[in-house]
């Protein structure tokens, strides 16, 4: 059976970009394990569920699984989990990702072994491919570099922080994905001007925000088969 692991943040995830691809995939017949950081059930943003910020039809949608799938519910620790078994590691968005996911070590291992491995695909969406900010390879060079990527762009986020970089809830962002992902050597194309942006580079797929969910729930299938 096609396995695939989600690692899901408990500071913030946004509903669509983990909904979308979580349920496509299980559809598909996919095998879906969650981990969170610390093993306690992901916490979504709940700017994800607001209806006049998402719509009636996707607010309904996200809170479902949210409140309803098995693995969000009870979800696995990082630091008990591998890459090794599971044919894809995804990791939905969402500005939370800045504090948890992205900076944690097991995390960016886990990364690490799906893209570098003789086996294994990859999915990053939105703010998690601030991961690739902080990964390196088995060299110590960065995993991201010389590696076409898309990803939350710099100018979706100055619609959202202030001046002082502070979220409408009041935390300081710590840094904008764009920039740190370019820093570390990727080839970045948020391919503003279309619908949906995602972009794949041998093992690393990656998605521009919750527009681009359900293509990349495809194109991450199409990767597995």
């Amino acid at each position: 059976m096609t396995t695939a692991l989600f690692v899901v943040s408990e500071e913030g995830y946004w509903g669509e970009e983990c909904a979308e691809p979580l349920t496509t995939l299980e559809s598909a017949g996919v095998d879906v394990t969650v981990a969170t950081p610390s093993g306690s059930p992901p916490v979504m943003d709940e700017r994800s569920a607001d209806p006049e910020n998402v719509g009636e039809e996707t607010a309904e949608f996200v809170r479902r699984v949210d409140e309803e799938h098995e693995g969000l519910n009870d979800p696995e620790p990082l630091a008990r989990v591998s890459a090794e078994g599971y044919d894809a590691v995804v990791f939905p968005g969402g500005h939370g990702t800045e504090w948890d996911v992205n900076q944690d070590r097991h995390a960016r291992a886990l990364l690490r072994d799906a893209v570098a491995g003789d086996e294994g695909t990859a999915l990053v969406v939105c703010h998690a491919v601030g991961i690739l900010a902080f990964t390196r390879d088995a060299a110590g060079e960065f995993l991201v570099a010389g590696r076409d990527v898309t990803g939350f762009p710099n100018a979706w986020e100055e619609g959202i922080v202030d001046g002082d970089d502070l979220m409408p809830d009041g935390r300081k962002l710590p840094y904008w994905v764009e920039d740190e992902v370019k820093a570390a050597g990727a080839n970045w194309d948020a391919e503003l001007d279309a619908d949906t942006s995602v972009t794949t580079d041998g093992d690393l797929i990656t998605a521009r925000g919750p527009g681009s969910s359900s293509a990349a729930a495809d194109a991450l299938l199409d990767a597995l088969d």
